[in-house]
C-alpha cells in the first residue's frame, strides 16, 4: 500500500541515519585514541634538526658494523650496567651501546648533588668532584681507554664494550632483529636493550610564553614520581613539547652552573628531589655571591609526594636555613618578560621577579620506539610494559626509567632512581645471557639537602599512604658526610646494591605503637614506615645510613608487624 511503503522509506532512513551516526562516533572515538597514542610515542622526544648535540659529538664517522650480538638502545647507567653485566657472564661478548648523548656514559647524581659543592673553578671541564669523604672521582664510569673502537667491535679477540655516540635509533623493526638509525645506518642483532630513560616536562604556562622566556628557561631531567603512577596536582596539567633547551645532562649542568654566577636571582620550580637538591646548592652560593634562591611549587611542603606532612613541612624550613626562599602552594599561572626580568604570575596572585627558571617537574618516558616496534606502553605508569624479567618481546628487554616492570612483591612500577638503574641494567643483562631470573631486589634511592642532612629511601614511598615514623636524637656521625666517610663512596647505592640482610628477627613487644612526632620537633634521625594493608611497602631511613639490607628484607617479607617500634629497633635508631 501507498502509505505502508512511505512509512517503510521513512523508517529504513532512520536506520541508516543513526547507522552513519553511530558508525561516525566509533570513528571518532578511534580516531581520538590513535591520536592520543600517537602523541605519547612520537612527541614526548621528538627533536628538531637544531636541537642535536653537536659540539661534543666525535669528528669522525667510525665504520659501524652491520651485525652486532649485542645491542643496548641508550648511552645511561642502566645500559652501561647492563654491558657490564653481559660481559662478567660472557666474557667474549661483544656489545654495542648506541647513545644520543655525545658524552661516553656517565653517573647522574653528581650533576645535581657533589658537583655543586666543588671549590675547584674548573669542575665544569674536569667534571671530578670530592666526595664528603674527601676522595675524588670522575663522574664518567669508565675512561676511554675502557672502550673498544667502534670499528674493531667485529674483529677484536677478547670482544668488548663500544659505544656510538651522538647517534639516535629512529627505527625497530623485531621480526627482523634490525634497527635504523637516524643517519640510515642498519644494525642488525641478536638480543637487543632498550634503555632510553625519559625526557624532561615542561610547564604549559612556561610553554606558553614564547621563545624570550625558554631562551632563560633550563629544563632538568629528573623526577620525584618514584614508582607510584603520575599523580597530577590540582591546577597542573605537564604538557610534553620539546623544549629548544633540551642538552644533554652534562650541558645542563654546565649551563646552569654559568648561569649562577652571571645572575642575581634564579627560580626553581619543583619541590622533588632534584629541585629541593638544587635549591640547597645554590642556596649555599647565594651566601657568598649575593645571588637570590627561589623555589616554588603545587605541594604543601618540600618532596610533599614523598614525606609524610610533618616532615615534608620540617624539610621545607631546612631548606629555607640553607638561603633559599621557598614558595609552595604556588602554581605557575603565566610567565613573561617585565624589562630585562621574567615575571612568574601565580593563580592566588603572587608574583616572583627572576632572572632565569629552572623546571625540575619530572620526564617522560621515551617510548617513541614503541610504533615502530609494536610494543606496548603502560597506560597507567607510562614506559615499555615488560614482565618480571624485563622482557618486553622475543629477544628485546628495557631497564631504567623506560621501564614498566612487574615486581613481584609489590606489583606493576616504573621507578626513575640512580638504583633502579644499576639493578635493572643489570638484572637485564644477565637475563640476555640466559639467567631468566626475574625483579626481586628492591633498589634504593637517596637524597642529601647538604652535608648534613639526608635520606635513604626503598619501596614504595608515596606520601597518600598510611605512615608511621620513629625518631630519636641525631648524632654526628649520623650525616650523609660521616656515611660516606665509612663507606668510601658518595654514590651510597654503590655500597648497599649488593648487600643483604641475614635472618631478621622481631621480638614482640608490649610497647605502644609510636605516634606521630609533634609539631616543630627536630627529627634528628629515623625511620618511617609506609603500609598498605598493614604490610609494610616502603621505608625511608631519615639520616641513617648503611641499614638498607634491613630495609630491603623487611618488604621483602611482606609481614604484618603489630609493633612498629620493635622494628624501627632494628635499625639501631636509639645507638648514640
Amino acid at each position: 500500500m501507498p502509505g505502508q511503503k512511505g512509512s517503510n522509506s521513512v523508517f529504513v532512513l532512520i536506520v541508516g541515519l543513526s547507522t552513519l551516526g553511530a558508525g561516525a562516533y566509533v570513528y571518532k572515538i578511534l580516531k581520538d585514541n590513535k591520536e592520543r597514542f600517537t602523541r605519547r610515542v612520537s612527541t614526548v622526544t621528538t627533536r628538531s634538526q637544531d636541537d642535536e648535540p653537536s659540539a661534543s659529538a666525535p669528528s669522525t664517522h667510525p665504520k659501524v658494523p652491520s651485525h652486532v650480538p649485542f645491542l643496548l638502545i641508550g648511552g645511561g647507567t642502566a645500559a652501561f650496567a647492563a654491558a657490564r653485566s653481559i660481559r662478567a657472564r660472557d666474557p667474549g661478548a661483544r656489545v654495542l651501546i648506541v647513545s644520543e648523548d655525545p658524552n661516553l656514559p656517565y653517573m647522574r647524581p653528581p650533576l645535581s648533588k657533589e658537583l655543586w659543592f666543588s671549590d675547584d673553578p674548573n669542575v665544569t671541564e674536569t667534571l671530578r668532584f670530592k666526595q664528603w669523604n674527601g676522595k675524588e672521582r670522575s663522574i664518567y664510569f669508565q675512561p676511554p681507554s675502557f672502550y673498544v673502537p667502534v670499528e674493531d667491535l667485529p674483529s677484536v679477540e677478547n670482544g668488548g664494550v663500544a659505544v656510538l655516540p651522538g647517534k639516535k635509533v629512529v627505527h625497530m623493526d623485531v621480526r627482523g632483529n634490525t634497527v635504523k638509525l637516524s643517519d640510515g645506518t642498519q644494525i642488525s642483532y641478536d638480543k637487543c636493550l632498550i634503555a632510553t630513560g625519559g625526557s624532561p616536562r615542561n610547564l604549559p604556562a612556561i610553554e606558553r610564553a614564547g621563545k624570550d622566556v625558554q631562551k632563560r628557561l633550563t629544563l632538568f631531567r629528573k623526577s620525584c614520581l618514584g614508582s607510584a603512577p603520575l599523580r597530577r596536582c590540582p591546577g597542573i596539567h605537564w604538557l610534553l613539547i620539546p623544549s629548544p633547551r633540551q642538552e644533554t645532562r652534562i650541558e645542563d649542568f654546565r649551563r646552569l652552573e654559568k648561569i649562577s654566577r652571571e645572575v642575581k636571582s634564579i627560580t626553581i620550580i619543583g619541590g622533588g628531589f632534584l629541585g629541593s637538591e638544587l635549591a640547597c646548592a645554590l642556596g649555599r652560593r647565594a651566601r657568598t655571591r649575593g645571588l637570590e634562591v627561589i623555589q616554588l611549587f603545587p605541594e604543601n611542603g618540600n618532596m610533599g609526594k614523598v614525606l609524610p606532612e610533618y616532615l615534608s613541612n620540617w624539610t621545607t624550613e631546612k631548606v629555607r636555613r640553607e638561603g633559599v626562599n621557598v614558595l609552595p602552594n604556588a602554581v605557575v599561572k603565566s610567565v613573561s618578560v617585565s624589562g630585562n626580568r621574567l615575571l612568574i604570575k601565580l593563580k592566588d596572585g603572587r608574583k616572583v621577579e627572576t632572572d632565569h627558571i629552572v623546571a625540575a617537574v619530572g620526564l617522560e618516558p621515551n617510548v617513541e620506539l614503541a610504533k615502530s616496534a609494536g610494543l606496548e606502553v603502560d597506560s597507567n605508569f607510562g614506559g615499555f610494559r615488560v614482565n618480571a624479567e624485563l622482557q618486553a618481546r622475543s629477544n628485546i628487554w628495557v631497564a631504567g626509567d623506560a621501564a614498566c616492570f612487574y615486581d613481584i612483591k609489590l606489583g606493576r612500577r616504573r621507578v626513575e632512581h640512580h638504583d633502579h638503574a644499576v639493578v635493572s641494567g643489570r638484572l637485564a643483562g644477565e637475563n640476555m645471557t640466559g639467567a631468566a631470573k626475574p625483579y626481586w631486589h628492591q633498589s634504593m634511592f637517596w637524597s642529601d639537602l647538604g652535608p648534613n642532612v639526608g635520606y635513604e629511601a626503598i619501596g614504595l614511598v608515596d606520601s597518600s599512604l598510611p605512615t608511621v615514623g620513629v625518631f630519636a636524637k641525631a648524632t654526628a656521625k649520623d650525616t650523609p658526610k660521616s656515611a660516606t666517610e665509612q663507606s668510601g663512596t658518595g654514590i651510597r647505592s654503590e655500597s648497599e646494591t649488593e648487600a643483604e640482610a641475614s635472618e631478621v628477627q622481631i621480638s614482640q613487644s608490649s610497647s605502644p605503637t609510636p605516634q606521630v612526632p609533634q609539631q616543630g620537633e627536630d627529627y634528628g634521625k629515623g625511620v618511617i614506615f609506609y603500609l598498605r594493608d598493614k604490610v609494610v611497602v616502603g621505608i625511608v631511613l631519615w639520616n641513617i645510613f648503611n641499614r638498607m639490607p634491613i630495609a630491603r628484607k623487611i618488604i621483602k617479607d611482606g609481614e604484618e608487624h603489630e609493633d612498629l617500634n620493635e622494628v624501627a629497633k632494628l635499625f639501631n635508631i636509639h645507638e648514640d
